[in-house]
């Protein structure tokens, strides 16, 4: 798809060089060039050359070059129901057949995962590249308009591993931490004090997901009769710090007033974006060494739900 899609670059003296090589590279071979456009609309095919001077570039023409990583597209899958089903992408050119894209990102385009076809448009003028970049990009479309709220979450296996992860029972020993961290876009200096010091030091699952909490603060009440509740329902976070509550779909996932909104309207889409990154690659790099299973036992309704069922069911 990137050999064939290709996008037009005017020359100038500061990319007259890179180009060049792209023009030698050819149609055949990423990242490459398949047309020369000279100012007086004179079409030059480089996989037809009659000789090498047809090669030849100034400032001025225009070279329709291979598809690139970081070049901007507009994804679609349809039918086009609303405004988010068309929002601007970074390219990463890949070696597989596929579109790929982020998990998060397939709730607004009502995609699932049993033969769904998108389709991909390449922008040809700057202006169009422009707006594709400041207005449709993914992050400027995560609250939308429509209900001012965010119509991307934390999901499917992130979400089961956010709520697994916040356990007050989950507990992480320092090898661990460090591989996480290493994972997590995480480059601050400051580092939490392990929660148990003996008979050795391990960290919660909550000062893990501290690190990569922006400066927000959230309340949420489930249980009013202590804070310290037995299911960890209430949710405190303050300046950044989850300090106790267990997450979940309401709080992480898609909901207004949930995380994901908070941090779009107190520090814009792009830290949102970094947010949810660092807790898709937090969270699915801890479930390698944490998975969670689901058996045949686990669907089996218990004696008691059946009979409350069957209670509720008589005809009184």
């Amino acid at each position: 798809m990137a050999l064939g899609l290709t996008v037009p670059e005017t020359v100038t003296n500061e990319n007259i060089d890179d180009m060049r090589k792209l023009i030698e590279n050819g149609p055949n071979n990423w990242p490459g060039a398949r047309y020369i456009i000279r100012p007086d609309n004179h079409l030059v095919d480089l996989s037809n050359l009659r000789n090498r001077s047809d090669q030849h570039i100034e400032p001025g023409y225009k070279v329709e070059r291979h598809l690139r990583n970081d070049d901007y597209v507009i994804f679609n899958r349809q039918p086009s129901l609303h405004k988010m089903s068309l929002m601007g992408h970074r390219v990463k050119v890949l070696p597989f057949s596929t579109f790929r894209l982020n998990l998060s990102v397939t709730t607004p385009y009502n995609a699932d995962f049993d033969g769904d076809e998108m389709n991909m448009h390449v922008p040809q003028s700057y202006e169009t590249k422009a707006e594709v970049k400041e207005i449709m990009a993914v992050p400027n479309q995560i609250v939308s308009p429509k209900d001012n709220k965010p119509v991307m979450g934390i999901v499917q296996d992130s979400l089961l591993g956010v709520m697994l992860f916040t356990l007050r029972d989950s507990f992480i020993e320092k090898e661990l931490v460090m591989q996480l961290l290493m994972w997590a876009d995480y480059q601050d200096d400051k580092f939490p004090t392990p929660a148990i010091l003996k008979p050795k030091p391990l960290w919660t699952g909550k000062q893990l997901f501290s690190l990569i909490l922006p400066q927000i603060n959230l309340e949420k009440i489930g249980n009013k009769e202590t804070w310290a509740c037995p299911g960890d329902k209430n949710i405190l976070i303050k300046n950044g710090e989850l300090l106790c509550g267990n997450l979940n779909k309401s709080t992480i996932g898609s909901s207004s007033g949930g995380i994901i909104h908070i941090i779009w309207k107190e520090k814009g889409p792009y830290p949102t974006r970094d947010f949810m990154s660092n807790t898709q690659l937090l969270i699915n790099n801890w479930l390698h060494q944490n998975g969670f299973t689901v058996g045949v036992q686990d669907i089996i309704a218990r004696k008691i739900t059946l009979d409350t069922i069957k209670e509720n069911l008589k005809i009184k």
